[in-house]
């Protein structure tokens, strides 16, 4: 009797908090933001050693291939990534046992890898026999065509790992994507600090094309690691479903339903990765026109794309993380039709990433003078930093509101807001960088994210109202 009301255990975490912490949507945007930070630092550290070791114009030359990369990402990867995290994440309810649940994310998993593999392998092929064309007659510098040879040896890599991610972000598990993300990083840099140690031994002159190889490298451990994972999650599954007896009616049906889907993301991310890549090699042409050499105008982009602009989103990394978990999220309550689920997450995401955006604009405006002459040693860096502060509230809320909007299937409605923006991005660049410099770009890029803040809440703003 005298032990009938015994003592609950210990916890060192109050209970509320606990039952938080155990929400899959909470935790997995802990991890993608606790290892995001971790790869942010460290890819910090490794582009103030890739300026002081190559120099701002090789820089510039190495951030040409960029677009390029984000181009082929988009045909053969992005899209079928975000179609794999839907539908994975909608296979519990379309099912109504278990095993079944567990059978069609197979399928999902394994329809994204035979759409994306097979077109990247092809984006590799094209890249490497055209990659001197693309150099010269696109990027307008032909030092660009042995990296863009290099970095196209990554993109099968990407295409898989991709794919994978997706899978494990539709089931809300965050922690494998996030550890391919770091083990990605450090792989990368890590691979180029040994090349260079390896070059300063022999002493030889280190190309800017160790750091593409850095990326290759990177591209292929993530692989490897995230195979691996997928390989252990379907261990004990496999053993009691049988694989190859899919009905191919059913596989085909699922595979014109996740190209409908992904399709038009696909559009969507390869239009303004076009647009981009137009822009990323208009712009040090552009400066030539306002007075710059071609070594100054390499320069200024390679600060600006390589320095200042990954600063300015350094602080996005939390609002990365909760987009990429927002999607299925968003998904799944508006297959239910909660309508206040959505309001309230529409409400929360808005003055979060205001609040969150307004404290970086300001610290930037502040001391970003004094933080681009200590990080990257360059005064150019810090001027740069300072007039991009303004871009933080409305950078970092499209990257959630956008991420909502998909969840919603308006797919099409994003797409024209992100043509728009790019538009009168690339109007300041054909017209204002000529007259204005730099400042007339970086005038367009502030005016282009506050089109897209105010026309993604439009749509939005009806789940806000009261009912």
């Amino acid at each position: 009797m005298l032990n009938s009301h015994k003592k609950a255990p210990f916890s060192p975490c109050p209970p509320a908090l606990a039952t938080r912490l155990r929400n899959p949507f909470i935790a997995g945007t802990l991890i993608l933001t606790v290892t995001g930070l971790v790869s942010r630092l460290v890819g910090f550290f490794y582009r103030i050693f890739l300026s002081r070791l190559f120099g701002e114009e090789n820089i510039g030359i190495y951030q040409l291939i960029g677009p390029v990369i984000s181009l082929v990402f988009s045909f053969s990867a992005a899209g079928i990534q975000n179609a794999v995290s839907r539908f994975a994440a909608g296979s519990g309810a379309a099912e109504d046992s278990p095993s079944g649940s567990r059978t069609e994310r197979i399928r999902v998993l394994l329809v994204g890898l035979l759409f994306s593999l097979p077109s990247s392998c092809l984006c590799t092929a094209g890249v490497w026999c055209f990659s001197g064309f693309i150099a010269e007659q696109l990027l307008f510098e032909p030092r660009c065509a042995p990296l863009l040879r290099i970095a196209s040896l990554s993109f099968p890599f990407s295409a898989v790992h991709s794919c994978i991610n997706g899978y494990f972000y539709g089931l809300r598990k965050a922690s494998v994507p996030a550890a391919a993300q770091l083990l990605e990083q450090l792989v990368r840099v890590g691979s180029v600090w040994l090349i260079f140690l390896s070059f300063l031994r022999d002493g030889r002159e280190l190309s800017v094309a160790a750091a593409a190889a850095g990326m290759v490298l990177g591209e292929m451990a993530s692989m490897l690691f995230t195979v691996t994972a997928g390989c252990l999650h379907f261990r004990i599954r496999l053993s009691s479903l049988r694989f190859f007896s899919f009905r191919g009616l059913r596989l085909s049906s699922l595979a014109r339903r996740m190209l409908s889907f992904s399709a038009p993301l696909s559009l969507n991310r390869l239009c303004i990765n076009l647009l981009q890549a137009m822009e990323a090699a208009c712009i040090p042409a552009k400066l030539q026109v306002y007075g710059y050499s071609v070594s100054e105008s390499l320069s200024v982009y390679g600060v600006l794309t390589g320095m200042a602009l990954p600063l300015i989103f350094f602080p996005g990394t939390l609002t990365n993380s909760v987009s990429v978990l927002l999607m299925p999220a968003v998904s799944e309550a508006d297959a239910k039709g909660n309508r206040r689920l959505i309001g309230r997450t529409v409400q929360k995401c808005t003055l979060f990433c205001f609040a969150l955006g307004g404290a970086c604009g300001f610290l930037f405006l502040c001391a970003g003078q004094w933080i681009g002459l200590f990080l990257f040693d360059s005064p150019l860096a810090g001027q740069l930093i300072v007039m991009l502060g303004c871009l933080c509230p409305f950078l970092y809320l499209n990257t959630t509101l956008t991420s909502i909007l998909h969840g919603l299937g308006r797919t099409g409605y994003t797409f024209g807001l992100s043509m728009s923006s790019l538009l009168l991005r690339l109007l300041f660049v054909f017209h204002a960088i000529p007259v204005c410099g730099i400042k007339g770009y970086l005038t367009g890029m502030l005016l282009g994210q506050l089109l897209t803040t105010v026309f993604s809440l439009v749509p939005l703003r009806r789940y806000c109202l009261p009912q």
